[in-house]
């Protein structure tokens, strides 16, 4: 029940110079998500919404902060913050239709309840591993702040998602970088049953912005008044002055985690102490006693809203279940690319691959001005290779920019510059440090797309490769983790003339694309390359020679391997098709010469068990097992992580048992 007079209102509300307009649109603004809740609550208990998580009790904070943000300013919510998309004016029916998983929603059925995003109201939705969410909206105030634009965004998380590292990591760039993002963190005390004492050793939340350097307010975030006035304000001084601020809002969970879970683990007592804190009844109450709002326009904003409801549910339930088609589903997980060739008809110079690819990426520097560079020490240092240097000095700092060490943060602020109209590369200092910013890659850059429509403009460099006695930590060829993943496209080139092709079309694609970088290949391998900046196609193998004994496979350093061993052994007359691209790839390719041949071997520097060649020989024996004349063959690295000395390594290879294999298979 809701309180009849001034002495049941809990909160000192304080209107400032707000007009009655206003009040009234902030009260709206709560009654319209709270019936919506109460609408879905009915049909879920019913089976005509298959989950539900409640956002009774904090609807103020969506309200307070949405209201004081311009249209086109991106917010980055969370499960309870229906109120974002309803103060956006979504229309009704699209969120009911997305909630049933149908085609009129905002993935196609492919996500369910508040896992979406949409330009068209610039809401980017969360994905449940929670924490990237902070470092995309880094890169979607990056992406503002190059712009000029004066633009702020905010993003939510609950005080249970501030125990993940993206979390600290985003929070820790965004000081660095000054950039103008409101960190907004619901603590209704519980991260699903776990209470606040168990998540966290701090007062408060908001204390944590000292550490970071970052400014940090506390505010009630149950009262209407105080979330809009003190919003308003901050947001206009961030307009003038960009910078981050951290927001701990004070609220309360009334409902379970999501309604499956209930609220046993919580105290009577407390709910009822939160359920006289109602921001919705409180500040009716409120209104009702300041003159603003009459019984008869609460009726009247009710049925207004019920009937909305109502009408929208029914466009929502009358659209039919969304049929499966593979053609479609399959089509989705990329963005369509049109690869337009161009060609360099321009001088060639001799120049060793690491030449390449810096050449490459400066000249798409050049073509692409709205093209970012992330990484650590790749500004004034030039990166660990210096393959950016003196980049700095010719596009700034702005642009080349040089990162903690928070590689999830940074691919994810990668993710946000691309949804702002930016596109971005990211320089892991070696591969093997891409497990540190794995969920991001794995779960965001590659899902966007096919989830709601959103393309990745982000190119992963991964510098990769043993040989050069680097141990295991600085040598791992991991690409297999990649190629497994639907949504990524995986580029690994041998040579300096398709490194820098194959990289400038990979900046043109808007698709994520991992760009594996061989560490020995980078001063020891030399050819002539165009000077001008020219464009390869992804997915197309390239046939390095031609012979009827045998089809070679193989990608990286081994291509060189088997060059060398072919050099060795001219007697051996083979097909070597050096792959290039793993993803897309040319099977097409493959096929033709192994039909031709009737012999396959695949080579591989990863280790054997899950790697690209197991793949590769199931494909070759479900599509040529009538041509083959022999079993195919793999040949990879030993099942071992991978040593550091000299002679330790070179066991590890497959480089000397490659040639051992090859005559094995010739001699079947």
């Amino acid at each position: 029940m809701k309180p009849e007079t001034s002495t049941q209102i809990f909160f000192d509300y304080n209107r400032k110079d707000l007009d009655d307009a206003t009040l009234l649109k902030l009260y709206r603004g709560m009654l319209k998500p709270r019936l919506i809740e109460e609408k879905m609550l009915i049909l879920l208990r019913q089976g005509k919404v298959s989950k539900w998580f409640s956002g009774i009790g904090q609807e103020a904070i969506s309200v307070g902060i949405t209201a004081v943000l311009d249209k086109d300013e991106y917010i980055l919510p969370m499960h309870r913050n229906l109120a974002v998309f309803t103060m956006r004016d979504i229309p009704l029916h699209r969120l009911f239709s997305q909630w049933q998983g149908k085609a009129n929603g905002f993935t196609k059925g492919r996500d369910r309840s508040f896992h979406f995003g949409t330009q068209e109201f610039h809401i980017v939705g969360m994905i449940s591993h929670l924490g990237p969410q902070f470092g995309v909206a880094d890169g979607i105030a990056l992406a503002n702040k190059l712009k000029g634009n004066n633009k702020v965004c905010a993003v939510f998380t609950g005080e249970g998602g501030t125990s993940e590292g993206d979390i600290h990591e985003a929070l820790n760039v965004a000081s660095v970088w000054q950039l103008p993002v409101l960190f907004c963190v619901e603590n209704n005390g519980y991260g699903l049953s776990t209470p606040t004492n168990e998540q966290y050793n701090c007062e408060h939340i908001a204390d944590r912005g000292k550490g970071y350097g970052m400014e940090a307010h506390i505010i009630e975030g149950n009262n209407i008044l105080e979330v809009y006035t003190k919003l308003k304000d901050l947001v206009e001084s961030m307009r003038t002055n960009p910078r981050p601020i951290l927001l701990e809002f004070k609220t309360f969970r009334m409902r379970g985690h999501e309604e499956a879970s209930g609220t046993k683990y919580v105290s009577t007592n407390l709910i009822d102490e939160w359920g006289l804190r109602d921001p919705l009844l409180n500040y009716e109450t409120y209104l009702l006693n300041e003159g603003v709002l009459s019984e008869e326009k609460i009726q009247q904003f009710r049925e207004e809203f019920k009937r909305e409801i109502d009408e929208n549910l029914d466009i929502a339930f009358a659209e039919p279940k969304i049929e499966f088609n593979e053609t479609i589903e399959l089509n989705d997980v990329y963005k369509p690319f049109n690869y337009e060739e161009v060609t360099a008809n321009s001088a060639k110079e001799n120049i060793r691959l690491i030449d390449a690819i810096s050449q490459g990426l400066k000249q798409s520097m050049k073509r692409h001005d709205n093209l970012v560079i992330m990484g650590q020490d790749v500004a004034e240092y030039g990166g660990v290779f210096k393959i950016t240097e003196g980049f700095v000095e010719q596009f700034g700092k702005d642009r080349v920019r040089n990162t903690p060490i928070c590689e999830s943060a940074i691919v994810s602020a990668a993710m946000g510059l691309s949804i702002n109209g930016y596109k971005a590369v990211v320089e892991m200092q070696f591969a093997d440090f891409v497990t540190s910013g794995f969920n991001p890659i794995i779960n965001y850059l590659a899902k966007s797309h096919y989830r709601w429509n959103e393309k990745a403009d982000v190119v992963v460099r991964m510098p990769c490769g043993a040989g050069v006695g680097a141990g295991p930590f600085h040598s791992q060829t991991n690409e297999a983790w990649f190629t497994h993943t639907p949504g990524l496209k995986v580029v690994y080139p041998a040579f300096p003339y398709d490194a820098k092709g194959l990289l400038a079309t990979s900046i043109e694609d808007p698709n994520p694309v991992m760009f594996f970088e061989h560490k020995a290949l980078y001063r020891s391998i030399r050819q002539d390359v165009p000077t001008d900046y020219y464009t390869l196609p992804l997915g197309k193998a390239s046939l390095l020679k031609e012979g009827k004994d045998v089809t070679i496979i193989t990608y990286g350093a081994g291509v060189h391997w088997a060059l060398e061993t072919l050099e060795q052994n001219p007697e051996i007359k083979a097909d070597l098709i050096d792959l290039r691209t793993l993803v897309p790839l040319d099977t097409e390719a493959i096929y033709k010469s192994v039909k031709k041949t009737g012999k396959a071997i695949i080579l591989q520097e990863d280790s054997m068990f899950g790697g690209i060649a197991s793949d590769i020989s199931a494909l070759i024996t479900e599509n040529c097992f009538e041509h083959l004349d022999a079993p195919v063959k793999r040949v990879a690295s030993l099942e071992t992580p991978i040593p550091f000395a000299a002679n330790l390594e070179s066991g590890y290879l497959p480089k000397e048992k490659f040639k051992e294999n090859l005559l094995e298979l010739l001699s079947y």
